[in-house]
């Protein structure tokens, strides 16, 4: 056996213990697979007298940036954000000649492109399969097993803590903002959950995904995102009503010679692989050409699972891997080329809150004639006195810019109250 692939670890909180108490546990299994022995040589967190479930070797630094000059061959970077000390960490380590893994999709989403070329000029390994998906090896499909006849679109629940609060709204018939707080009780979501709930975690790892996917450099500037905050109990009950269910998703196509790539709530079918993913679980599903549909899921997060992703790479470094973080080389990934607003077509559920009057559904379905919005089924609920009645509608297939349009002048009608609700009808 050659001698032991050393290893700095930057951060020490869920992700960095379940790393250090897996390698310690099972370190002679592990150095059988590797080929050679995994050695945690150094590390670096905020409080070395806090009480942990594992041995600290000797070698700590308060300041993470550090570990870049420490006697390593690959630097561990779980501390998290796309600037700061994480950027700080990578970039050093990258230059003193040390591979590097990472859980950080917000660093790479913005930075991948660059630190890819970094790794690649120095012969070294940049790999983030724990960035994406807690356990699901997701990053190394796309990268490597995939590639034979390319990717059409990859779609995916990327968040766990939006599906564990759409799942239970479902579940329950509670409001979004009850179901967060049970959330935030259970760990599930964070004290400040803007992150998750608005819908940039998920575009974090969807930038990556469609980087694997189709060769194109991380873009997240081009990115429609939307959270969940606005789904209601009513938008979940009527989905059910249709045979589907509402997830957030990631998504990302070819249209030709662009990519739509968007990250919004959709209507799922229920039944379907996507559609029947509950709870904080991750799921990704991959069309592959030829190659046919992929499905993955698993959990998304949490201790063992992303632990295990973190090792999964020092494994592949072990052996020797160090191919493209991209699965292409840096400098010819293309500047993403994103499809024109509105230009993504499906089916759309509509609802619309309005005051019970004579020639409402009248006028409402006049703009949609107009714009050429073909409806397949329509449900309409009676009300108490005095209260606005709810129309829903299911589109045909439709552009979303001609969808987005007529909505845009139905909301003036002064029948109408409050903008009207727009979800895609995605396949599961």
């Amino acid at each position: 056996m050659t001698k032991p692939l050393r290893i700095a670890i930057a951060g020490l909180g869920t992700v960095g213990g379940g790393v250090v108490k897996a390698l310690q546990a099972r370190g002679d299994e592990l150095a059988e697979r590797a080929g050679r022995r995994l050695d945690i040589v150094a590390v670096s967190a905020k409080n070395r007298r806090k009480p942990r479930a594992f041995i600290l070797p000797a070698a700590w630094s308060e300041d993470p940036v550090a570990l870049a000059s420490a006697d390593a061959d690959v630097v561990v970077e779980l501390i998290g954000g796309e600037d700061g000390p994480a950027r700080a960490l990578v970039e050093a380590a990258l230059a003193s000649g040390k591979h590097v893994v990472t859980a950080n999709k917000a660093l790479l989403a913005r930075h991948g492109a660059r630190l890819a070329a970094l790794a690649e000029e120095r012969g070294l390994a940049l790999k983030f399969e724990a960035a994406v998906a807690g356990g699901i090896p997701i990053v190394k499909a796309l990268r490597e097993s995939l590639v034979a006849h390319g990717i059409a679109s990859v779609r995916g629940i990327l968040n766990g803590t939006c599906n564990f609060i759409l799942t239970n709204m479902e579940r329950t018939g509670r409001s979004f903002a009850d179901v967060l707080k049970e959330a935030q009780q259970l760990g599930y979501a964070e004290a400040d959950p803007t992150l998750d709930v608005g819908g940039a975690d998920t575009a974090h790892k969807l930038a990556l995904l469609a980087s694997l996917a189709f060769g194109t450099a991380p873009d997240l500037d081009h990115m429609p995102v939307e959270g969940i905050e606005h789904i209601t109990p009513e938008d979940i009950g009527y989905a059910r009503e249709f045979g589907f269910r509402i997830k957030l998703l990631g998504i990302a196509k070819r249209m030709g010679a662009d990519i739509d790539q968007r990250v919004q709530p959709a209507m799922v079918r229920a039944g379907t692989p996507l559609g029947d993913v509950d709870g904080a679980f991750n799921a990704v599903a991959a069309d592959a050409g030829e190659a046919g549909p992929f499905f993955f899921e698993g959990r998304g997060a949490g201790e063992g699972p992303t632990a295990s992703a973190v090792i999964a790479d020092l494994v592949d470094i072990a052996r020797g891997s160090v191919g493209p973080a991209f699965g292409k080389p840096a400098g010819t990934l293309t500047p993403l080329r994103s499809a024109p607003p509105g230009a993504a077509s499906s089916a759309w559920y509509l609802r619309f809150e309005v005051l019970d009057v004579p020639g409402v559904l009248a006028e409402i379905a006049g703009h949609l004639a107009e714009s050429r919005v073909s409806i397949e089924s329509m449900l309409q609920r009676g009300r108490n006195p005095g209260e606005p009645v709810s129309i829903v509608m299911i589109t045909h297939d439709t552009p979303q810019a001609a969808v987005t349009h007529v909505l845009k002048a139905i909301a003036t009608s002064d029948k109408v109250l409050g903008r009207p609700r727009l979800i895609p009808m995605e396949a599961g």
